[in-house]
């Protein structure tokens, strides 16, 4: 473990990332396998429950960083943990509206935020690799990513507050375009087959709409993160942790 200014530079080992991202598919296994392989509508005790484990993965997570290397290191994770999961609380209220205006139902709705996770993981790994790549190249990458934080913030504080069609989303546009589609849903299922054509259901698009915001927030939260660490190994579990219980977190809040 070396210091590089005021950020720690640790030698991670392959077996490490494998071990780490074998937890992560396990997680998601159990969770999709064995608590959610029939469709059901998840209460508010239920989402509780979850979030409590899920919470308590993130925050033990903590000490693995601090065993394998040391106490600056796993500073850095919680900080970047706690950060990620302040600013990811956006993306439950966003997937309330997306849900809610596409009116799918709650037995339902735990599928297709599955999947929405596992995409939101894969664009966060590339969004982190490449974002440390940026800044091991610029060192001043970071007063950019610092002017476009601050800039967001400026349009939080300014911005009007007119509510979000996800109608008039320009992805939604395009999907109806390009993919041919039915408005009939056919249970959990992302795509269906009407008179022998392969259609996708309206969970496909409501798929691609969670995805699409998630790159807009993570434009956000991947800089605010590398703020408090540059070690991708830190940055990315700390954003997959707080990512993976998000939904247990949306369902809690959903009744509510």
């Amino acid at each position: 473990l070396a210091a590089e200014g005021n950020f720690v530079e640790i030698e991670v080992p392959l077996w490490a990332w494998g071990a780490l991202l074998g937890f992560i598919v396990l997680l998601l296994v159990v969770d999709l396998v064995v608590f959610h392989k029939e469709a059901h509508d998840i209460k508010t005790r239920e989402a509780a429950i979850e979030s409590i484990i899920w919470v308590s993965i993130g925050l033990s997570f903590t000490f693995v960083i601090w065993w394998g290397f040391g106490g600056a290191a796993s500073g850095e994770y919680i900080s970047g943990y706690l950060i990620e999961k302040s600013l990811s609380i956006d993306n439950v209220f966003v997937w309330a509206l997306i849900l809610s205006y596409f009116k799918v139902p709650g037995k339902y709705q735990h599928r297709v935020l599955f999947w929405g996770i596992f995409g939101a993981l894969v664009l966060r790994a590339i969004f982190i690799f490449a974002g440390v790549a940026l800044i091991e190249k610029f060192d001043w990458i970071l007063y950019v990513f610092g002017a476009f934080l601050l800039y967001t913030a400026f349009k939080l504080i300014t911005g009007d507050d007119d509510d979000m069609d996800p109608g008039d989303s320009t992805v939604l546009k395009v999907i109806n375009k390009v993919v041919p589609s039915t408005h009939v849903l056919d249970g959990q299922k992302l795509f269906t087959r009407v008179t022998g054509k392969r259609l996708a259901t309206p969970l496909f698009a409501v798929l691609v709409l969670i995805e699409a915001t998630d790159v807009i927030f993570a434009v956000d939260s991947v800089p605010a993160v590398l703020a408090v660490s540059h070690e991708q190994f830190i940055v990315f579990s700390s954003n997959a942790f707080a990512i993976l219980g998000l939904r247990a977190l949306y369902f809690l809040l959903a009744d509510m």
